[in-house]
């Protein structure tokens, strides 16, 4: 059942990217082109996103535990750590510059674009670069 309700909730939120039009990069970059053809319907969506989650978070953790699983599992660390900014900054530098997000693309990868596919498999090589250089520097950094 997990399943299936992981894949309804996957298909709910690509359909709504699709049909609020974010699964097009250029109507992204126009919500960061303040002195040209700027589009606000992005903040418009993440205010949406963000009562959404906002609700969705008093609902469930109204409750004593998930409905699938025995625990609620949530950030223990609730640092801001040169980790979480610097990907933070890389995620909205990547953004900014390609007009997707990885929430974004996924759904988009169906219109078959190679600038889609392009920006996924750079996504997917990021991630691996990412893990590779967070092992190699948590090996090397001095012991606090």
């Amino acid at each position: 059942m997990k399943i299936v309700t992981a894949y309804i909730i996957g298909l709910i939120f690509g359909l709504g990217i699709s049909i609020s039009g974010m699964s097009n990069p250029a109507k992204v970059l126009n919500f960061f082109d303040l002195a040209g053809s700027w589009d606000g319907s992005l903040g418009l969506v993440m205010a949406a996103a963000l009562i959404v989650a906002f609700v969705g978070y008093k609902l469930v953790f109204a409750q004593n535990k998930p409905i699938f699983d025995v625990n609620f599992y949530v950030p223990a660390n609730r640092k801001l750590d040169v980790k979480l900014l610097s990907g933070a900054a890389i995620f909205g530098i990547g953004w900014g510059i390609s007009g997707f997000c990885p929430g974004g693309s996924l759904p988009a990868i169906g219109n078959g674009s190679i600038e889609i596919i392009q920006f996924t498999i750079a996504l997917i090589a990021g991630i691996f670069l990412a893990k590779a250089a967070l092992k190699l520097f948590t090996k090397t950094a001095p012991n606090s």
